[in-house]
């Protein structure tokens, strides 16, 4: 473990010891399963030993962008022996992107998990929660996505259906250093908007009524949770990737 999946290991099982390699952690191993995240190249290492060792892997796409992007590092692609989904929408992508591999779905215990600790809607504050991430482009304008689309969410306030007075939250993304953000609240003053961090998601959802970001995969969560959710990415950036119909983007609104 390494990066903010550590953290997530620390939250759930304390200072359960991790192995210190990743031959010992394959030493004895019938199988491998790994995650894709992108922030960190054991996963793709760990495929990488597997198939040295002629262990059969697995890998889960808990997203629904950059599919192949996620099983390449420095030029080189390892893919699983299968690979698993959690839904048809990333079924359908996945087929796209990888023709002849072997798909399977999988139930999204960690969705329903977070789900259904969350409160209903109905009894949430009159809160905006603001889901951050970084964006690795600048789309041709020299400033970081992020901040563009946190630009153009202040330049659209307030936002359809939402009241002008509420409070709105900035949660940092587990990878963005501390203090990035500091800056850009403290020159938008034209709301009410404080910054959230080390608070689970679950409750950073319960305490909202409305979720806003731009291709986090808590934002899928959030409407599970029967949140009012929309997306910021301005006019001139990518279209938003997340395939749930059920986001209002604002560049349509």
């Amino acid at each position: 473990m390494a990066g903010p999946a550590l953290s997530v290991w620390r939250q759930r099982f304390g200072i359960a010891p991790l192995e210190a390699s990743l031959d010992e952690a394959l030493e004895g191993a019938g199988s491998v399963l790994t995650g894709t995240g992108w922030a960190t190249s054991i996963e793709h290492d760990a495929r990488a030993l597997a198939r040295q060792r002629g262990l059969p892997s697995a890998a889960l796409l808990d997203h629904w962008v950059n599919y192949a992007q996620r099983f390449t590092r420095d030029g080189q692609t390892v893919l699983p022996d299968q690979i698993w989904v959690t839904d048809a929408q990333a079924l359908r992508i996945a087929r796209d992107e990888f023709p002849s591999a072997d798909l399977r779905i999988q139930p999204d215990r960690q969705m329903q998990e977070q789900v259904e600790g969350i409160r209903d809607v109905r009894t949430a504050p009159p809160t905006l929660l603001y889901l951050l991430e970084p964006a690795r482009d600048d789309w041709g304008h020299g400033r970081s996505g992020e901040f563009q689309a946190l630009d153009y969410f202040a330049s659209r306030w307030p936002l359809p259906g939402v009241p002008a007075h509420v409070r709105v939250v900035l949660r940092p993304h587990p990878s963005d250093p501390p203090g990035k953000y500091e800056g850009w609240v403290e020159s938008h003053t034209g709301f009410v908007t404080t910054l959230e961090t080390g608070v689970p998601l679950r409750e950073a959802l319960s305490d909202a009524r409305w979720v806003a970001g731009c291709e986090s995969h808590a934002m899928v969560v959030a409407l599970a949770a029967g949140r009012t959710v929309f997306g910021t990415l301005p006019p001139w950036a990518p279209l938003c990737r997340l395939p749930q119909p059920g986001i209002i983007h604002l560049r349509e609104a």
